[in-house]
């Protein structure tokens, strides 16, 4: 394999034991990888925890509020300052497995001696217990009426895709030039969703490693704007809240994104909140838990 220089780029809250134990996978991987983290205004010592037991994480500090899309960012800009020849998008409740980096630039590379150097790589995670697929690659639902995007579940090839969670992405340096950073409009959700979709305009691809590079639990819908144990106006203004679908980030998505019916679109998550998510079919854009797609905090 070819030696390339990769970033590794993070963001955490809160989190320290989650963090310090994502980093262990990470720093025992076959290839080197630089580490810039973002630690948004942790108060349990996460910051002082990094960098007593992995010195040479470049960590960026946040005010607490930044959210995954403020924090990866501002971490991804500090990276890409240093022309890396790839950047690793990773979340830090995910665990790899040892071979996950290699395994990942190698496919980029496979794909680039076929002639798609602009390709963004998607590793897939799976539960640590009961080895179901969490996070990973999507594709778009082929009904009209759908604006949905539905898991791809991982076989034993790579598969092309249309978006995906940014749960643990490799995105090439070509491809970060054409797309650029995260969109900031975005706070916590539909920041990857959107980066994939932007990337697809611009001529990129994306594609799904084969099989799992690691373990990542899925969170859980209690408590969020689709449980239906809560008031429908305790889930309509959870649907409005920063981890949900607030009203100008999801405005500006769905006219970036859903087409000349994107008001159609727009209304859906909304309605989805006060009728309940098992009584419409209609699903705005991944799962029932796109609000918390990336799970910092």
């Amino acid at each position: 394999m070819k030696k390339a220089n990769i970033a590794v780029v993070m963001t955490c809250h809160n989190r320290r034991n989650t963090t310090l134990a994502c980093l262990h996978t990470l720093y025992e991987q076959k290839h080197h990888c630089d580490v810039y983290l973002t630690d948004d205004g942790s108060s349990d010592g996460t910051a002082q925890a990094i960098k007593a037991e992995y010195p040479d994480v470049h960590i960026l500090q946040g005010n607490g509020n930044l959210f995954w899309v403020g924090g990866m960012h501002l971490a991804f800009d500090e990276a890409i300052k240093n022309q890396y020849d790839y950047y690793l998008w990773l979340n830090d409740d995910t665990f790899l497995e040892p071979n996950a980096v290699s395994k990942l630039l190698q496919i980029h590379q496979d794909l680039t001696a076929q002639g798609y150097p602009d390709s963004i790589v998607v590793g897939s995670t799976k539960d640590p217990m009961t080895g179901k697929a969490t996070y990973g690659g999507a594709v778009k639902s082929k009904k009209w009426y759908s604006n949905k995007f539905e898991f791809l579940e991982p076989i034993s090839i790579i598969q092309k895709c249309d978006a995906m969670y940014g749960n643990c992405v490799l995105i090439p340096k070509t491809v970060a030039v054409k797309v650029g950073n995260i969109d900031t409009v975005f706070i916590h959700s539909l920041g990857d969703l959107d980066y994939a979709l932007r990337a697809r305009k611009l001529g990129c691809q994306i594609w799904i490693a084969p099989g799992y590079i690691g373990t990542c639990t899925k969170n859980s819908i209690r408590n969020s704007w689709v449980d239906t144990n809560l008031s429908i106006l305790q889930r309509l203004k959870k649907a409005l809240q920063i981890k949900g679908f607030p009203l100008k980030p999801w405005t500006i998505f769905c006219i970036r994104h859903s087409g000349p019916l994107w008001i159609f679109y727009w209304f859906l998550p909304y309605i989805r909140a006060i009728i309940g998510y098992r009584n419409l079919a209609i699903s705005p854009t991944f799962s029932e838990d796109i609000n918390q797609s990336n799970s910092e905090v």
